[in-house]
């Protein structure tokens, strides 16, 4: 899936072996007053490209099952509440609370129950990431996952959009969603340990009511490292974000390339398209 500022695209490699495309205008969102607002504009933004990338998945599948069905309305805001949820409770809640037992039944002290608990949640999201890329399906994804870095990688060095060409490209890039992910797990990890000792209820609570403020500052953080990456001290701060994407993409052959490509371009002819 490619995104521009007023349109995206989706390209799928059918059971007949052609590409098919899928095009669509943005929501108005991204181009509204709170799209300029930092911190508050991550925040909206990032539950919009959930559904994005929740519906990109959907359609790729009908093309596969040639089904026609649509994840869309009220199912699509169950999904993703539904997933939220369990993303929740795994990464944010469970450490929490194995933290608080330690800090219990051991009698550690509320400094290193904390950090025992930035750390479980840091080893889970690797550990997660790391294990679902065994899955055969989630390998082939995450070689489509490369080969949309390589392809917007050669678009944003000049290079001739071919197969050939972008396969020489990187599979890292600076501005994408793993990159937030560790950032929000590592600013967790600090601010959760500096609110110190409280209660289990509170600190429960504190960890699902702070998400929206870290991810608001995890959004914008990515974004200026991104919009500064050609200074040495931002390309050294990024390397754990950039090393983190080892685990979230493959290296594509040439035919991904080609699907991430048509993708590209017929999210650049969208975008022109696309009322102002």
């Amino acid at each position: 899936m490619m995104r521009g500022q007023r349109a995206f695209a989706i390209g799928m490699r059918a059971p007949d072996g052609s590409i098919v495309t899928y095009q669509e205008n943005l929501s108005g969102i991204y181009r509204s007053r709170i799209a300029r607002i930092p911190f508050l504009r991550g925040i909206i933004l990032l539950w919009d490209s959930l559904g994005l990338g929740m519906r990109a998945l959907t359609i790729a599948a009908n093309t596969q099952t040639g089904e026609d069905q649509k994840l869309e309305g009220p199912a699509l805001m169950v999904t993703l509440g539904v997933s939220l949820l369990l993303g929740l409770g795994l990464f944010f809640l469970l450490p929490a609370g194995l933290a608080s037992l330690a800090e219990k039944y051991l009698g550690w002290s509320v400094w290193w129950s904390n950090l025992l608990e930035g750390l479980i949640r840091l080893l889970l999201l690797v550990g997660y990431i790391w294990g679902i890329g065994f899955m055969p399906d989630v390998k082939r994804l995450f070689a489509y996952h490369g080969a949309e870095h390589k392809t917007i990688n050669a678009y944003e060095a000049g290079a001739e959009l071919t197969p050939e060409n972008v396969a020489k490209f990187s599979l890292q890039h600076p501005r994408c969603g793993t990159a937030f992910l560790l950032t929000l797990i590592l600013l967790s990890i600090l601010v959760f340990t500096a609110l110190g000792p409280l209660p289990i209820l509170w600190r429960l609570a504190s960890r699902v009511l702070l998400i929206p403020v870290l991810a608001g500052i995890a959004i914008e953080y990515t974004r200026w490292t991104a919009n500064h990456i050609k200074y040495p001290l931002v390309r050294m701060l990024i390397k754990p974000n950039l090393a983190l994407q080892s685990l979230t993409t493959r290296e594509p052959d040439l035919s991904m390339l080609e699907v991430a490509i048509s993708s590209f371009k017929t999210m650049q002819h969208a975008e022109l398209e696309s009322p102002l």
